[in-house]
């Protein structure tokens, strides 16, 4: 039933044939009886095809199927509206539909207009049936169906434009979350391009001081001047390296420059402490060397953990862990931050706005690493990250 529901709901003209054709099988009941009495079927048949016809176009062409169910509601009442005799013909309902649809897609100016043309039509009918008690009786109802059709057009109208409104929200509201995800991930990338600008030049820097020393040495203690050389070549590779990363990645020309080192994989060990010292119990737990990491893969871990603890302090909850994993193979560096609080990934969007988990993620994917974020399925939040350090 609500996939029937949902496709009379993208096929409205079906739903509209269908009342147009329950009406017409009430209409042609009647008709046997209209004949008898004296009216022409060739116009009582027009009265059904001018009133029930247009009922299927009426949402794509309301003003012009309403006129035309007007046309054949004045022309029943002149051919055959002064029949006293005369069953009720279920068409008649189609002027309440017509006057339903003006008033719900159209508005009220043209629905006042069509109301007018149905109060002469109505006063005219019981001008043709004066002395007629029924006559007094059914305008009564006639007044109070047009009543109810328009509240009920008044109704669905601002029910569609409250609909509309919303649908313009949400979308402004996506746009502005897009917009406000690409702010940050050029902030993300702007910090990064600082930091991996600083690691370069500090390269730099250490390949000039052992050139100038090599110059100075190189006839006296040609030994030394070999290993300086050999420094500067090592050096100028992972320069080279970071240069390659630094070029994808756009540097904001008014933003602050920052003069402090720049921490790498060691750093982790303080954070844990900062982080206990907060309340907070870490315990860490690191397998292999992760002193000699490349400078971007070591700052990268360090930033990482860093915003991983601080969301654990901020929406994790009273009397929450956490661990902190590093894993260095030949191949790659996996980093694991995982706590057990009660904090939800809805909380850490909204009261952060999402920029960390952003930040987190772009940093991993500029060095071609791999992230992810999510609730760990013990209760709590995982932080995953691997960055490859294969040659």
């Amino acid at each position: 039933m609500r996939r029937f529901s949902l496709w009379m709901k993208a096929h409205p003209a079906f739903g509209d044939s269908l009342i147009a054709g329950l009406l017409l099988l009430f209409d042609l009941g009647v008709a046997a009886t209209a004949v008898d009495r004296g009216v022409s079927f060739s116009a009582f048949l027009a009265v059904t095809l001018l009133m029930l016809g247009p009922l299927p176009f009426r949402r794509h062409h309301p003003l012009g199927s309403s006129y035309l169910i007007l046309a054949g509601a004045f022309l029943q009442l002149f051919t055959h509206g002064g029949d006293a005799g005369l069953p009720v013909r279920m068409s008649d309902f189609a002027l309440a539909i017509a006057l339903y649809t003006l008033v719900a897609n159209i508005g009220r100016k043209a629905a006042l207009i069509y109301s007018g043309w149905l109060l002469a039509g109505t006063l005219l009918w019981a001008i043709f049936q004066v002395g007629e008690i029924q006559a007094v009786f059914l305008a009564f109802m006639v007044f109070v169906i047009f009543g109810f059709s328009w509240a009920m057009g008044e109704f669905v109208g601002a029910r569609r434009a409250y609909q509309r409104e919303m649908e313009q929200r949400l979308a402004l509201l996506e746009t502005e979350r897009d917009q406000q995800a690409k702010l940050a991930v050029g902030e993300e990338r702007s910090r990064i391009a600082r930091e991996l600008h600083d690691v370069v030049a500090h390269a730099v820097s250490v390949m000039i001081v052992h050139a100038d020393g090599a110059a100075y040495t190189i006839r006296s203690q040609p030994e030394v001047a070999e290993n300086a050389v050999r420094t500067i070549a090592e050096t100028g590779r992972l320069a080279l390296t970071e240069m390659r990363r630094l070029l994808g990645v756009l540097r904001s020309e008014d933003a602050e420059t920052q003069w402090a080192p720049q921490p790498d994989a060691r750093g982790v060990v303080e954070l844990a402490e900062n982080t206990r010292a907060a309340g907070v119990p870490v315990r860490l737990e690191i397998s292999g060397d992760v002193d000699d990491l490349p400078a971007g893969v070591g700052l990268s871990i360090y930033r990482i953990v860093q915003e991983a603890l601080t969301n654990t302090i901020k929406h994790a909850g009273s009397g929450t862990t956490a661990m902190v994993r590093l894993a260095r193979t030949p191949e790659e560096l996996r980093l694991e931050v995982v706590d057990n609080g009660f904090g939800t990934p809805h909380d850490v969007v909204k009261v952060s706005g999402g920029n960390g988990l952003i930040g987190m993620r772009e940093r991993a994917a500029v060095l071609g690493g791999e992230f992810e974020a999510g609730p760990n399925p013990g209760g709590g939040w995982r932080v995953r990250a691997t960055f490859p350090l294969a040659a």
